[in-house]
Parts: C-alpha cells; structure tokens; sequence
C-alpha cells in the first residue's frame, strides 16, 4: 500500500516524463477525456502506476486522462466493464494481462466476457517476479537449506499463501522437492509476514514491493525469485533457475487493453504511446523502485503471451489444486 504521498510524489514524477511524437489521423482522435481502468485500489502499487501512466497518456494525446478503480471479483468487474465498453479508444485498461485475463477461465466457472477475444490486447508495461521468502533471523540462506530443512520436518513445517499468484508458486516448489509441506491460508500478507518473521511458516511467496519494507530492515530474508532468469530490477536475488527450481518461470504481466473492435488505427496510436513511455529513463526508475522489469512490446507479442499465460495457468491450476470459484 503507499501512503498518499508517496502516490502524489510518482505522479509528480510523471510530469517530467518527455512528449513522444504523435503521427497524424485522418479521424480526430482522440477528441475527449480518456480513462484508464484500474482493478485495485487507491494508493495500491498498481493504482500508482495506473496513474503515473495517466499523467503521461495526458501529456501525449493532449486530453485529460481520468483514472477510475474498479475493484472487486478478482478483477472480473473491471475486465467485464472494459469488455463492455464502446469501442472507441477512450476505455483502456491498465492489468495484470496474466492473472486478471489469462488466469480467469480457470479459476472462475461462469465469466461474463472472454478474456482473450473480447479485448483488443495493446502492448505490455511491465513484469514482475515474486520472491521467495524466510525469516531474517533464520537459518536458511539459500534454497538449498530451506529444502534439506524441510525435508527433514515433513509435513510439520508450513508454508503461507495470500493470493493464487503465490499459492501457485509454492506448490511448484514443493513439486519440484516432492515435499509435503502444509499450506496455511491468509487473507491478507501483513499478518502472514508476522509469522514468517516470527519463524512460524518456514516460507512463503510475494511480490517484492509488498515485501520490500520487511526485506529492508531484515526482518526477511529473498532466497530466490520466482523467474527462470535473474530480473534485472532484483539482481541480488538468485532466480529460480540459479536455485535449482527448474518447474517454475511464474511472474506478472503487466499490459494495456481495449475493447474488441476498437479502430486498429487507435490502438496501433496507444501502442506507441505506451511504448514511448514504457521506454523512458524515468519510467525505468520507477519500475526499479517497484522492483519490476519494463518491458516494451506490441499487440502481437501481448496476444501471443496471453495465450502462453493461459496454458501455464491451466498447468499450474492443477498443480495446485485451486478449485474453479
């Protein structure tokens, strides 16, 4: 969560961020407010973004940008609400391509919109890798020792999950060990964190912004993220691949959307913009400070990631054995 001043102060950052050049339309477009779609809440990490994007999309396309949260179900009432939105370039949603889109049609029986042929899919901003934490305090630097510990212990040793993004991650690295360690649900990270510092869970998964205030005064230790490959903006922490957990590549996408059927020439206009953000030094930093990775793309490449998600998904649903709501 940030503070209110922390939000006021990346979006004053955005201010600063340059102009991209705009090729001209035959149509005039756009020629009205345009909002972006946010599914979490105000002062959340991705409402930050959400907004720091909106300060820059103003900037370029010379008309007010408006944010709207649209929070709840998962993140199904803000895809719906795009989904159902007038095709017109000025309802854009700012998601987690992977977990809000690709995710949904296996964790959710009945959806009201299809998550890949309902949107018209822009370009990417950003991934994010989670960690996988241990207690500061604790013995275990390195995977090699939270494994032999957990081998050892068996199903009396534990493990905290809060969201299926990092329920998913841990049942792949208790596959990957055949270990039998016993998950314990949380309904929000703050007090599950209190227990991995307390040594009460022996680990648990998250993403490193959450995670970032307990990893900086030590009360946790990241043994390894979540990423076949190290991340650039976490580049201390080992990746899975490093650690020897080879089952895994899971991280966020972070991506723009618009309702199917908007003009092609608007969304190949919003993929440069976007692009043209995406790419500045200012947008870097900022992505450092979520500890995420910018990442630049286009239409094609977000379709064609999208569908790779959606398999994962599919994959790692039984894995984990998460139940379709």
């Amino acid at each position: 969560m940030f503070s209110r001043r922390e939000v006021l102060r990346w979006s004053s950052l955005a201010a600063t961020l340059p102009i991209m050049s705009t090729p001209a339309f035959s149509q005039a477009w756009p020629a009205k407010d345009i909002h972006l779609i946010c599914l979490f809440a105000p002062g959340t990490s991705p409402d930050t973004l959400t907004r720091v994007l909106a300060k820059s999309l103003q900037e370029v396309s010379k008309q007010n940008v408006i944010v709207e949260n649209k929070v709840g179900a998962f993140g199904n009432i803000a895809s719906e609400y795009v989904a159902r939105s007038k095709p017109d370039g000025y309802t854009i949603y700012i998601a987690p391509g992977g977990s809000a889109l690709a995710a949904a049609p296996h964790l959710f029986k009945k959806l009201s919109f299809d998550p890949l042929n309902d949107f018209e899919h822009v370009t990417t901003l950003a991934t994010l890798p989670f960690v996988l934490l241990v207690a500061g305090a604790g013995p275990f630097k390195n995977v090699a020792d939270l494994v032999a510990h957990l081998k050892e212990r068996g199903d009396k040793a534990s493990y905290g999950s809060v969201a299926n993004s990092f329920l998913l991650s841990s049942e792949l690295f208790k596959q990957q060990f055949n270990l039998p360690t016993v998950e314990v649900k949380y309904k929000e990270p703050f007090t599950m964190m209190q227990d991995v510092v307390a040594g009460n869970l022996a680990f648990t998964h998250l993403d490193w912004l959450t995670a970032s205030g307990y990893l900086k005064d030590g009360r946790v230790r990241a043994i390894a993220t979540t990423t076949k490959e190290r991340s650039k903006a976490l580049p201390d922490i080992p990746s899975a691949g490093e650690s020897g957990i080879a089952n895994t590549d899971v991280s966020g996408l972070w991506s723009v959307h618009v309702a199917k059927g908007t003009p092609k020439p608007v969304v190949d206009q919003l993929e440069t913009w976007f692009n043209g953000i995406v790419a500045t030094a200012e947008y870097k930093k900022l992505m450092d400070q979520f500890g995420w990775d910018a990442l630049p793309g286009n239409s094609q490449m977000l379709r064609e990631r999208l569908i790779l998600e959606n398999q994962r998904w599919a994959e790692y649903v039984k894995i984990a054995k998460i139940e379709a709501q």
